[in-house]
């Protein structure tokens, strides 16, 4: 049902409710989805049969209509939106699952994709399973049976050792521990996040059931059938017999659609909320769903392409066409991120339109006027954002960063060469953007990107602490409803996913280079307090893997 025709707040609490959602975050879902509009979509590819869905679970580019071309006044940007929502639900196993659990879990899985649509306008629902699945299993993930399927790295090996394509994630090198950011053996000792200063934690899931669509109520359908509704698209169907298998976690819900945050924040009545973009569909003000910025679903697989295989994986191996998918839930602190001059004594400049293309993508863009990649209302740039939304995700070379925090050529100069210019920034001063350090370590030797990001905004009080919203201001209490990246992405490992966002952290350049942390792409604005990886493995053996060799 698409959104248009589900507007009645009542009746989507309700769906919520049976979805299991607790009465104030299904009151907050049905304000998302009044706020949401149905989008108007292309023609895509339509499933039809077994045999016509994808086996790479995540690929599902061909079903969700052609990408589009965007221009905001910083040229032309070629973008791909999925569905507007999606449900990342983890799931704890109450016992080891067996060969009929199998089954039953095939056959629910069947029956949605027999109720539903293979479509934004239906659902699509993927399955992974964590490193605590594979340890229920003989042996665990290190024992005879997984080890004679599970894919290994070609080389290096992960921290705890191994070289298995799946290991449990790792707090990064700024996420917060033991109340310190890097704990206390960081580069940069003692530092601790302005207001969410939230210690990480590495989840202990069995399952992620990852549902998309562009109706909150397929999803609450959906979800509340897997836990024993027994009512699925409208009409009695039997729920899955789980026999108590499956205890369902908190849901965590994301919305990416056009201007949808800026709408958010002015119903929430956010101080910063005039100075989001309201064309953006991220809560930082650009765009994130650039398609030259994403690989294609087969790099990010066990057995790669042409371009990158980083496992020992071949077609027709048992996870040949699976990857990794890692999970982080982040609060972004918007506070800091949109702050006006003087509003912050730590901060005092205040954070304007070029501050934040600063830290989202670089300060040294050849070929521009300034170093920027895109223009800014010099007269006003706070207000809607200070610049475009749409901008280009420029890629120049995985050594982008470093010349950028060494700022050798000193002030931007628009007549030096390119090389020169790559040597110089902005202001003048050593600088990280985000992006240029996430590609130091996100594309294959050819320049191809290795991971299919998922993430989008969300908005709830998840890990909320209690926080001022400026020194001696408002106190806000612990559990209030904040602004949120439901983070995920899909890649060919595990070890790649580390190496990449050790990368974007960048501590390596800021302590080398003397780069002022404040100057440091995203870090200081981003508190990741869940973080967990899965084993996305592929459509034909989704199932509780393994468990017939049991």
């Amino acid at each position: 049902m698409p959104l248009n025709d589900f507007k009645g707040p009542r009746l989507s609490r309700r769906g919520a409710l049976r979805a299991g959602f607790g009465l104030a975050v299904a009151t907050q879902l049905a304000m998302i989805e009044q706020v949401a509009v149905t989008p108007v979509r292309a023609a895509a590819a339509t499933a039809g049969g077994s045999s016509s869905f994808p086996n790479i679970q995540f690929d599902i580019g061909d079903f969700i209509a052609p990408p589009l071309t965007l221009n905001d006044g910083a040229g032309k940007v070629t973008a791909q939106f999925g569905p507007v929502f999606t449900y990342f639900v983890p799931a704890v196993l109450t016992r080891t699952p067996t060969s009929n659990d199998q089954q039953v879990l095939s056959d629910a899985l069947d029956t949605i994709e027999s109720c539903y649509d293979f479509s934004p306008s239906g659902i699509f629902v993927f399955v992974s399973y964590g490193v605590p699945y594979f340890n229920l299993l003989p042996g665990g993930i290190n024992g005879d049976l997984v080890q004679t399927f599970m894919p290994q790295l070609r080389s290096g090996q992960n921290p705890d050792g191994t070289t298995n394509a799946l290991a449990e994630a790792v707090p990064m090198p700024t996420d917060v521990i033991g109340g310190l950011v890097g704990g206390p053996h960081a580069p940069v000792p003692n530092v601790t996040k302005d207001r969410f200063n939230v210690n990480v934690a590495i989840e202990q899931n069995h399952m992620l059931f990852h549902m998309r669509s562009d109706s909150v109520s397929n999803l609450n359908d959906v979800l509340a059938w897997l836990k024993g509704s027994n009512s699925l698209a409208g009409s009695s169907v039997p729920s899955p017999h789980f026999r108590g298998l499956i205890s369902f976690q908190t849901t965590r819900v994301q919305f990416v659609q056009r201007g949808l945050p800026r709408q958010m924040a002015d119903s929430h009545h956010f101080e910063y909320a005039s100075r989001i973009n309201p064309d953006s569909p991220m809560w930082m003000g650009f765009l994130d769903q650039q398609t030259d910025s994403a690989g294609p679903a087969q790099i990010c697989t066990f057995a790669g392409n042409d371009s990158a295989q980083l496992t020992d994986a071949s077609s027709g191996d048992y996870f040949d066409d699976g990857g990794i998918q890692h999970l982080s839930h982040d609060i972004e602190d918007l506070f800091q991120f949109y702050a006006l001059p003087n509003q912050d004594p730590r901060h005092a400049d205040g954070e304007d339109a070029q501050e934040r293309q600063m830290y989202m993508f670089r300060s040294n863009q050849i070929a521009t006027a300034n170093g920027l990649p895109a223009p800014f209302n010099a007269n006003d740039p706070f207000t809607n954002g200070g610049c475009p939304a749409y901008v280009t995700n420029k890629f120049q070379g995985p050594n982008d960063a470093r010349l950028n925090a060494q700022n050798a050529g000193g002030q931007f100069n628009p007549n030096s060469p390119a090389s020169v210019q790559q040597t110089q920034s902005f202001t003048g001063l050593g600088r990280i953007g985000h992006e240029s350090a996430l590609q130091r370590n996100s594309r294959a030797a050819d320049g191809t990107p290795l991971h299919i990001r998922v993430d989008g905004p969300g908005l709830s009080s998840l890990d909320v602490p209690a926080f001022q919203t400026f020194p001696g201001g408002t106190t806000v209490a612990a559990g209030s409803m904040q602004p949120k990246l439901e983070f995920s992405a899909f890649m060919p490992t595990a070890e790649s996913f580390r190496r990449m966002r050790v990368a974007v952290a960048a501590q390596d350049l800021q302590v080398q280079f003397k780069v002022d942390p404040d100057d440091n792409g995203l870090e200081r604005f981003i508190t990741a307090t869940r973080r967990q990886n899965f084993l996305v493995p592929p459509r034909c053996v989704r199932s509780f893997p393994l468990t017939e060799f049991t």
